[in-house]
């Protein structure tokens, strides 16, 4: 029985990997992206491509994009070329991270052309992306949430939030939230660890073996910020805006967030440093700076 088809816009360092794993399991895929390079590099995996979001959903009834802002998902999902216009197009799946308000707003929009937005940020980064195991949020009816599992499931494990647009939004913020502050809090100690004439790489492995593990500890630190890499695919920028994003959440909420708040602030620190194109691990390089050391290279010998 032949898959369906699917529509994909947004073929970047995370719609590439989850765009080619619906290829790989059977899927005909229609891409879009306003990069050629992108778009030639997907096609050279066996997609057919298109020349704009419209095109795609007159291709395609199921259209999933992966975008890098909130802006960005807003004009593919409802612009002048948008999905909105395409002829076919019957359900719209938000890979990206938007927020839930956004989430809201556009399921409103395409409701009243006959599109079912279905909200399903990842977590996972690129490595989930390629191996396939990200974790996928959903959020919207519920029927057709348990109609695109098995579609979703070539690019991870799949988690129904709930039957409102923006639950899974807010479900893919709390989790970038505790991220952000893992990588906060662990670089800050870690900094003040070699300040006071600790070896970093014994630091990292006595936290892994202890009760302060995390993600930053376990994955971040030893992949991208002791070999001083700093290249763990997630731009700083990105790191900083969904953190941002949560925070309006809980003001608009009224939840305190102390904790959140002065992460927030750390993450608009190193960006202002750094710029937005800096991968997100190197927020560390910005504490050292103020701090007077550097954290990792070469292991000491023990």
């Amino acid at each position: 029985m032949a898959k369906e088809t699917i529509g994909f816009i947004g073929v970047g360092r995370m719609g590439q990997p989850m765009a080619s794993r619906l290829i790989a399991a059977g899927h005909p895929v229609v891409a879009y992206d306003v990069q050629g390079q992108a778009l030639s590099a997907i096609a050279g995996k066996g997609a057919e491509t298109a020349s704009s979001p419209a095109e795609v959903a007159a291709r395609a009834e199921i259209v999933m994009v992966s975008l890098p802002v909130p802006a960005a998902v807003h004009e593919v999902a409802l612009g002048e070329q948008g999905v909105a216009a395409g002829s076919r197009a019957r359900v719209f799946v938000d890979l990206s991270t938007t927020g839930p308000r956004v989430a809201k707003t556009i399921a409103a929009a395409l409701a009243e052309r006959g599109i079912t937005a279905i909200d399903a940020p990842v977590s996972g980064g690129v490595t989930g992306a390629v191996k396939g195991t990200l974790a996928v949020m959903t959020s919207g009816p519920k029927p057709e949430c348990d109609r695109l599992k098995p579609i979703l499931e070539a690019i991870g494990k799949v988690f129904y939030i709930g039957p409102e647009p923006g639950m899974g939004q807010m479900m893919k913020l709390i989790n970038n939230l505790l991220s952000a502050t893992a990588t906060a809090a662990t670089s800050e100690a870690v900094v003040l660890g070699v300040k006071a004439g600790l070896d970093p790489h014994v630091m990292i492995d006595v936290i892994n073996a202890g009760s302060g593990r995390n993600t930053a500890t376990e994955d971040k630190f030893p992949r991208a910020i002791l070999p001083r890499s700093f290249d763990y695919g997630f731009a700083l920028g990105l790191m900083t805006k969904d953190v941002k994003l949560c925070i309006d959440e809980a003001d608009a909420l009224q939840v305190p967030m102390w904790i959140g708040q002065a992460v927030k602030q750390l993450w608009l620190y190193g960006l202002g440093q750094g710029g937005p194109d800096q991968d997100f691990t190197a927020l560390i390089t910005h504490i050292e700076k103020w701090s007077g050391v550097t954290v990792g290279g070469k292991p000491a010998k023990r």
